[in-house]
């Protein structure tokens, strides 16, 4: 099925967010969609697949004019979408999810609970997927989840599949499985268009590419004729830095020192210390730990022995709120489930941690987190209309800065972010690394944790990287690559005079 979409223009309110934008996808085709977060990709699909009505312009499926007023119309004419974030349900297990809205039934009208997982368990054979269809979804990692709504979509044997980020929870033998899934598809005539801010995969996966900036198409054309660079120039408006950051490596006393840090079962033995305008990175693969490392830190989860040392006395913090009266902010990743208040607006969202701290016999002092938030927004260079606004208004990039506003209002000592650029464009990723290094000169003690070994390497003075719950090596200067990172995280080991050795 081939789609055009023809001067499609969409506005909230005074916010005109499409500007009249023309897209087309052929049949079998796989074509990237990209642009800065808020240039109005979600929008554009979002008209495509139902969710929104376009103020103006038209849409045609093989030549015919169409009109989507519900997803379910979307759905009906072919058209799968995956949206960033995810719509399972937690409370019901895969199978269950797999067939909302279109549950087999038998003859008297009864659900055939049966089938339903029969049919699932041929989906997930097919697609080489370990799962039990029976699992319930709150029990699933976001990777997995995000595997099951590929798998619905594909249940659905849509035309069409629109997939917005679907790789940015996923390891590197995820996205492969992925991939590979795509160019099945596409030798089933299945068009897809694929929403991705990592370029190299835009690179590996897409034919075709289209550009969006401020709502305009801004550059269109055949994948293997542009570099990630040019993607990235085209995406902004102008060349992106990707060399490492050379910084002043003159950093003050000792902030946070470990010993032997232990949690059951999740990590063992951990000891490092960082200082104060130091940027430390923690790196590694899914499931090595990282995560519950800083969790445990930061008071979310108890550790079964070990001590923790903070401006040079040792303490013992039980909670997260202990943590943050230390001057500990913590930056959670998946910030979908982990950092933002959907039911709030943009302004309580940015000032919640400090609502105690600035609070008059327990009534929420506005006016000044109002003040202190319009230093952020100048700051962040956070895109909104108002702050009253609901946080889900905002670009998954200016939510990022809004969470990292909230811990920045706490003026913490010691800052750690848990995959601070998820799911964001290149250039919010620049705005981000600029913050982080700003911080850093402002003498705060920065811990990094990131999958990606670019962004390791782009901003950290040096990194520590973890396997299975252990402290594996840690990298800078010559050994701060790409290479060595990948070698540490699965399992080898750094040689003594700069080569590597199998453990």
């Amino acid at each position: 099925m081939s789609i055009e979409m023809k001067d499609i223009r969409k506005s909230f309110g005074s916010n005109e967010v499409l500007k009249g934008v023309s897209f087309t996808l052929n049949n079998g085709e796989i074509c990237a969609l990209i642009g800065e977060n808020g240039a109005g990709k979600s929008t554009l699909m979002n008209i495509l697949g139902g969710v929104l009505k376009m103020d103006s312009g038209a849409i045609y499926l093989d030549g015919k004019k169409v009109e989507f007023n519900t997803p379910a119309e979307s759905m009906e004419a072919g058209i799968a979408f995956i949206h960033q974030e995810l719509n399972l349900i937690n409370d019901l297990p895969i199978y269950e999810n797999m067939f909302i809205g279109r549950e087999i039934k038998n003859k008297r009208g009864i659900l055939d609970l049966k089938k339903m997982i029969q049919e699932t368990e041929k989906v997930f054979e097919r697609m080489n997927i370990d799962l039990d269809p029976r699992t319930m979804v709150r029990d699933l990692d976001v990777s997995y989840k995000q595997i099951v709504e590929i798998c619905r979509a594909m249940m659905m044997n849509a035309s069409v599949i629109i997939m917005d980020e679907p790789t940015t929870s996923l390891t590197e033998p995820e996205i492969e499985r992925v991939f590979n899934m795509m160019k099945t598809l596409k030798e089933h005539n299945v068009g897809i268009i694929f929403i991705s801010h990592k370029l190299n995969e835009v690179k590996k996966i897409c034919e075709r590419y289209m550009v969006l900036r401020d709502g305009y198409l801004v550059a269109e054309g055949n994948v293997d004729e542009v570099t990630t660079d040019d993607l990235a120039r085209f995406m902004v408006g102008h060349k992106i830095e990707t060399k490492c950051v050379l910084r002043d490596k003159n950093h003050g006393d000792e902030v946070l020192r470990v010993e032997k840090l232990t949690h059951d079962n999740i990590f063992r033995d951990i000891s490092f210390s960082v200082r104060a305008g130091e940027i430390l990175g923690f790196t590694g693969l899914l499931g090595d730990g990282r995560s519950e490392l800083f969790q445990s830190i930061f008071g979310a989860d108890r550790i079964s022995s070990g001590k923790i040392y903070f401006n040079g006395k040792e303490i013992n913090i039980r909670s997260t709120v202990e943590a943050l009266n230390e001057g500990i902010g913590y930056l959670p990743r998946n910030r979908k489930e982990n950092g933002i208040i959907k039911d709030m607006n943009i302004l309580e969202n940015a000032s919640i941690v400090t609502w105690p701290k600035y609070a008059k016999k327990g009534v929420i002092n506005w006016p000044l987190h109002e003040k202190l938030f319009e230093n952020q927004v100048k700051t962040l260079k956070i895109k909104m209309v108002k702050n009253t606004d609901s946080i889900n208004n905002l670009s998954g990039g200016n939510q990022q800065k809004v969470v990292l506003a909230k811990w920045l209002s706490a003026n913490p000592k010691l800052l750690i972010l848990d995959n601070p650029t998820q799911g964001v464009d290149v250039g919010a990723k620049e705005d981000i690394y600029e913050i982080i290094l700003k911080l850093a000169a402002e003498n705060i003690a920065v811990v990094v944790l990131s999958s990606e070994a670019q962004e390791i390497i782009r901003i950290c003075d040096r990194a520590i990287v973890m396997y299975h719950g252990r402290i594996q090596g840690e990298v800078s200067g010559q050994t701060m690559n790409e290479h060595d990172i990948m070698r540490l995280a699965t399992g080898g080991k750094l040689g003594q005079v700069g080569g590597i050795e199998n453990e």
